[in-house]
């Protein structure tokens, strides 16, 4: 299984935390990051930030802008990567202990037949910190053009919250529901931080929130 590992951070967040995520990166994996300038290459994500950047809600589950980044970092690798079998999205505040290789993959996160693996939460929206998309399920690039579609056609805007975990959530439920598509929780149906406790949690620690100012989760075990 060929994998290529995708993330995005500007220089101002490199500094506050993404240096971490650069500094200790040991999967065996190819790592492309999207900064703020491969990003506005993207002439819908321009549009949608210029459109919506004027007022930044205070609640960040209304914040669609700030979380419009990865969801066109993501698709735009979706729809454009060829030669992989798999692409992982992993927030830049993570921070890699442990190597890993295709195989682990396989083992612990892929599921055959299944288009995307994620941390879900079924009691709270999915945590979108890590996701495994399936390259060769039929259905990948459907989910990448619907995910943009939420965003170019402000149609986000719609639903009752505009974070990435929730217009994931939203297309994703759509895609099984419509279509049958089958994707794969590798969570544990709790809610709060999940990749802590999750397989992933093992090897990595995603610190996410207030755990970027210390570099380290408390619920971690590495």
């Amino acid at each position: 299984m060929k994998i290529k590992v995708i993330s995005t951070w500007n220089d101002k967040l490199f500094k506050e935390y993404a240096h971490r995520f650069q500094k200790t990166y040991n999967w065996p994996f190819d790592l492309e990051i999207f900064d703020d300038e491969d990003l506005y290459d993207i002439p819908s994500f321009k549009k949608f930030v210029d459109r919506n950047k004027v007022d930044i809600p205070l609640d960040y589950r209304k914040d669609a802008v700030r979380f419009s980044y990865k969801v066109y970092a993501y698709t735009q690798s979706i729809l454009t990567t060829k030669g992989y079998d798999g692409i992982i999205f992993i927030d830049a505040d993570s921070v890699f202990y442990k190597k890993i290789d295709a195989k682990w993959i396989e083992k612990n996160i892929y599921k055959e037949g299944h288009m995307i693996s994620y941390l879900g939460r079924p009691t709270e929206y999915s945590e979108c910190g890590f996701i495994f998309f399936n390259m060769k399920h039929p259905f990948i690039k459907q989910f990448a053009y619907d995910m943009r579609k939420m965003y170019d056609d402000e149609l986000l805007f719609k639903e009752e919250q505009q974070h990435d975990s929730w217009i994931f959530d939203v297309v994703r439920k759509n895609l099984e529901e419509k279509y049958g598509v089958l994707n794969h929780s590798i969570g544990d149906g709790r809610v709060g931080h999940v990749q802590a406790r999750s397989i992933l949690g093992r090897v990595y620690d995603h610190t996410k929130g207030a755990r970027k100012k210390t570099g380290k989760s408390k619920e971690s075990s590495l």
